[in-house]
């Protein structure tokens, strides 16, 4: 069973009106409302809301019992303006689906598509479109949402678009795909001083100035490296846009990445270390916190096989170009509730990358992407 031209014209029209109208992280509201709306049409067996948030997650159910197959996507945008001209570009100010969740989005609902004209003989297919991915806390919470039991499944599987890759080429690997990461928040505190009394006042300005290129040396290796270790400086403020004051606190983000979840705890002492000793040696007060803290995402060796399987039944070429990825991604925390595995998904070699404010989901990749999960399913539940 393949979509229609007329589906593509439909799920391609979707998509861009889906682009039009972006939503960041936790406030998916109206996005959840256009795919519940969507998915009523297709009819499934069960439709849930409210999942972690804004969460939606559709069930296609077959005549006898057998494995539950999630098959997940994101709802969520970025808080970035997006430039160009497209006729379908963003109409909310400072937000853009600049990551390619509009198209995820309109894989699943292609896919809902095809089962609704044919459900799987056995098991169930749980079609998940999920809050939050892009800080981290969206696949945490649909976890610990009680509903989520009732779709608790055997086998998880997702995609990601990937600029960079031919246009339709798949990347896939077994083990480590995405990095873990996590936001390391950086407070130094002082004592703020009239400018032409600095030293009445202690600064921030030499610790400061010392973190950022000392942070960063912790970094060494590439992802194909089990000790690979990644800190970027993303964010620093200090003290008041003024001429007259001398600072006396400062704020610095850094971002730490590592291949596993396993290397994070080292890393992250290592940089405690020397925000403490930096602190310590210019008489500041230092506080940590950590924000949009993600898990490493590994894919498991028999749900590889199984995407891997599909691939190879359609002709669909991949090898493991591009792999493991620096990027993060939420959908490692499916991997400790069941069998999971993520592709990547060629957006073409000269496609703006993710998060670029040019950046657009190519639409050839929505029956691409579809025509994959769909086999799986088949592969699976018949």
């Amino acid at each position: 069973m393949t979509l229609t031209n007329a589906d593509i014209t439909e799920l391609t029209a979707l998509r861009r009106l889906l682009h039009q109208y972006p939503e960041v992280s936790g406030e998916e509201h109206e996005t959840a409302r256009r795919i519940t709306e969507a998915l009523k049409d297709l009819t499934p067996d069960t439709l849930l809301t409210g999942l972690g948030g804004h969460g939606v997650a559709a069930v296609y159910a077959g005549a006898e019992p057998g494995p539950t197959i999630l098959f997940r996507c994101e709802l969520d945008a970025l808080p970035i303006t997006e430039e160009g001209n497209l006729p379908h570009r963003s109409t909310i100010p400072g937000t853009g689906h600049l990551c390619g969740h509009d198209g995820h989005m309109t894989v699943l609902l292609a896919l809902a598509r095809l089962l609704s004209r044919k459900r799987p003989e056995r098991g169930r297919v749980v079609l998940l479109f999920q809050p939050a991915e892009e800080t981290g806390a969206g696949a945490a919470a649909v976890l610990s949402d009680p509903s989520f039991e009732t779709i608790s499944p055997d086998y998880a599987f997702s995609l990601h678009n990937m600029p960079g890759l031919p246009l339709g080429h798949v990347g896939l690997i077994p083990g480590p795909v995405n990095c873990a990461s996590r936001g390391m928040a950086i407070t130094l505190t002082g004592k703020s001083a009239h400018a032409s009394e600095p030293e009445n006042g202690t600064s921030p300005m030499a610790a400061l100035s010392t973190l950022m290129p000392a942070l960063t040396a912790l970094s060494h290796g590439t992802p194909h490296d089990p000790d690979f270790a990644l800190a970027t400086v993303t964010h620093a403020r200090m003290g008041a846009p003024a001429f007259g004051i001398a600072p006396g606190e400062a704020t610095l983000y850094v971002t730490l990445r590592t291949l596993i979840d396993a290397q994070m705890h080292a890393l992250c002492d290592q940089a405690e270390t020397q925000v403490a000793a930096s602190a310590t040696a210019q008489g500041l007060t230092a506080e940590i916190t950590y924000h949009d803290i993600f898990m490493h995402c590994e894919n498991d060796p028999d749900a590889t096989l199984i995407l891997r399987n599909a691939l190879e039944a359609l002709r669909i070429s991949h090898d493991a170009r591009g792999l493991p990825m620096r990027a993060s991604e939420d959908f490692g925390r499916f991997g400790h509730r069941a069998k999971s595995a993520m592709l990547f998904l060629g957006a073409g070699t000269t496609h703006a990358a993710l998060h670029n404010p040019d950046y657009d989901f190519p639409d050839d990749l929505i029956p691409i992407g579809a025509q994959i999960f769909h086999r799986v399913a088949h592969d699976l539940l018949g």
